[in-house]
């Protein structure tokens, strides 16, 4: 593949770079050209335009999931994520009642009455208090809060470290979870998802893969969307909430980068792809495209009054694999953001900056202060 590649070393590639500063290596190569290549552990065809997008998230049967990159993470390598054809298809059927919009109508008010709990007063940190509304709104959503905190705790905890952290295997830790779930599904509580799975196979790994792929990336959207009303006093408002979700979600997409994997040779944008391949796709770079989104680098809420270009916006991802969870997200952020509305709310210091792990996540503390 004659493809355009950003600055690497000889020995190494792109591997350094890839372990130390993910981000600035895609824009680097995104500023070589729409598709260009990585040498990483392998390497990698990665792609940003609507057009990719659409050629990579489209086709189910030729870009696969399993050989991709989150198989190397145990927390998301199972349930409906980690499934292909034939087998992802009818399980989405499956699981897709239980997790649109009005069938989550009902845990409107349970996540409500977690947010407005317990809100800080004065300076306080955003990540860690996104962290810890949003594990108790999930606690709440999944399982009417039967599950033991300290245990959901420990289990989510390693999402927020640095690589390797989330990469590492902890079977115990998996096997006390997985049991805790279980027992849960066996009596579930009413109105909760656990009940709503109940009696369906593999309703354990999906509940467990369900928590993991809905925590870091909720949380550091909130405290994302957190710092920036306290620097827009303008935008917070109960009706224009949906316009600042939407704005944060394409500056800071937590799901930053996905992968596929080419079951057969094939032609994406005109570049060949041998079977084999690891593709990558990034709403990060898609989101910060100039030609989709003018003055990308700027908070602008106001431009979602004009919707939003085709393959262009996909922080839950698109398509038939569009992230199962993205209506409960929303609804998790709308939940946790009301009550600041109400709320005398300013920057005091920090770096929003977007670094990447598994998920998207400030660089640096975002130090707040609020009074009523």
């Amino acid at each position: 593949m004659n493809l355009p590649s950003p600055a690497g070393t000889p020995l190494l590639g792109h591997l350094w770079r890839w372990t130390t500063d993910p981000v600035r290596l895609l824009r680097d190569g995104a500023r070589t050209g729409d598709v260009f290549k990585l040498r990483l552990w392998r390497t990698a065809v990665v792609g940003y335009t609507s057009d990719w997008n659409r050629a990579v998230l489209g086709d189910l049967d030729t870009f696969r999931s399993v050989g991709s990159l989150s198989g190397l993470t145990p927390y998301l390598s199972a349930g409906v994520v980690y499934q292909d054809n034939p087998a992802h298809d009818p399980r989405r059927r499956e699981l897709n009642p239980h997790f649109h919009a009005r069938a989550l109508d009902h845990l409107l008010e349970r996540l409500d009455l977690v947010a407005r709990a317990d809100l800080p007063t004065g300076r306080f940190e955003a990540l860690g208090w996104a962290s810890d509304v949003v594990r108790r709104m999930l606690n709440a959503a999944f399982f009417a809060n039967t599950m033991p905190d300290r245990l959901l705790a420990d289990f989510l905890h390693p999402l927020q470290r640095p690589a390797p952290g989330p990469m590492i295997p902890r079977p115990l830790l998996f096997r006390r979870l997985d049991a805790a779930i279980a027992a849960i599904l066996a009596d579930p509580p009413p109105g909760s998802l656990a009940e709503a799975l109940s009696g369906m196979d593999g309703a354990v790994a999906e509940l467990r893969v369900g928590l993991a792929a809905g925590y870091d990336t909720t949380a550091h959207t909130l405290a994302w969307a957190l710092w920036h009303l306290a620097g827009a006093p303008e935008w917070r408002q109960a009706d224009t909430l949906g316009q600042v979700l939407d704005e944060i979600l394409r500056l800071y997409p937590a799901g930053w980068l996905g992968s596929r994997v080419t079951a057969r040779d094939t032609t994406a944008t005109g570049v060949r792809l041998p079977a084999g391949t690891l593709v990558l796709y990034s709403p990060l770079l898609t989101h910060r495209d100039e030609r989709l989104w003018p003055d990308p680098d700027t908070f602008r809420p106001e431009r979602f009054e004009h919707g939003r270009p085709a393959w262009g916006f996909l922080p839950f991802s698109a398509g038939r694999r569009t992230c199962l969870g993205a209506h409960l997200a929303r609804a998790m952020l709308r939940a946790a953001l009301a009550p600041w509305c109400e709320a005398k709310l300013a920057q005091v210091e920090g770096d929003p900056t977007p670094s990447a792990a598994i998920a998207l996540r400030p660089r640096g503390p975002l130090w707040l202060d609020r009074r009523w």
